[in-house]
């Protein structure tokens, strides 16, 4: 009966995680909607802008590197950063270590994006992640 009881609260919990996540995604979607961006569009305009890595004078992630942080398929990810690219927000080059690889880089509207959004983004996290 324990065993049972301590099986549902954790399913429980798992359905109120995916219930946030799920409200949390509408929410940003919402919110970046007027700015052209979804929220994968965010995420990946948030991870190019928070590389280090100094690749053709800019900052760059193999695009496999770019989905492990988001958390998207690898073809979910190419249609999003084919569009992306469409709107001039990065570049995609040739990885120089492996040319069989592609890099994606953050252009310098695609930072001047990301900067308009960031607040905007962070705001709704903050309203929806608030634990009280």
């Amino acid at each position: 009966m324990a065993a049972e009881q301590a099986e549902q609260a954790l399913v429980e919990q798992w359905r109120d995680i995916l219930a946030l996540h799920a409200r949390t995604q509408c929410a940003l979607d919402r919110a970046l909607h007027g700015h052209g961006l979804c929220a994968s569009d965010f995420e990946v305009l948030d991870v190019l802008a928070g590389c280090r890595t100094a690749a053709r004078g800019g900052s760059s992630y193999r695009v496999q590197e770019v989905s492990e942080r988001v958390h998207l398929s690898q073809s979910a990810l190419s249609r999003l950063i084919a569009r992306l690219e469409k709107e001039g927000l990065v570049e995609r080059c040739m990885c120089p270590e492996d040319r069989r690889g592609v890099r994606v880089v953050l252009t310098p509207k695609g930072r001047a994006r990301h900067a308009e959004v960031l607040p905007v983004q962070r705001a709704v996290l903050a309203r929806m992640l608030d634990d009280d």
